[in-house]
């Protein structure tokens, strides 16, 4: 797939997306939660991100009820192992969820950034 292909498949699933990709859209964007950028409907390798904040690794995908048949959920258990794999987190939250207490997802990011923050960087080589 090309890179054109790539953005217009892209556009075309944030231009379809639903009301929770929506409400959470605007708690993430534009650096709305601890100015960390997220990006809608982000290629990694050949899957789409629900959001992706490049900086943390990080992955949130929202899962309506199709999530539920058992096809679809060993589908996004394979997926995830791709993008974790790739050295992404991947944090899955219910649509219910991510309307009813859309505080969940902030406070999942905010504790995900502690932890990548509290990881020593491994010691300098001594030359």
């Amino acid at each position: 797939m090309t890179r054109q292909e790539r953005t217009d498949r892209a556009r075309t699933l944030r231009q379809t997306s639903g009301l929770a990709e929506r409400r959470t859209w605007s708690l993430l964007r534009g650096g709305r939660c601890d100015g960390f950028k997220f990006r809608r409907q982000h290629p990694i390798d050949r899957y789409y991100a629900d959001f992706a904040c490049e900086a943390l690794r990080l992955v949130i995908e929202l899962d309506g009820p199709v999530h539920e048949r058992d096809e679809v959920v060993l589908n996004d258990h394979y997926r995830q192992l791709d993008i974790e794999a790739l050295g992404w987190v991947v944090i899955r939250f219910t649509n219910a969820q991510a309307l009813g207490e859309p505080h969940q997802i902030t406070d999942a990011v905010r504790d995900h950034a502690r932890r990548v923050r509290s990881v020593p960087h491994p010691p300098t080589q001594l030359r």
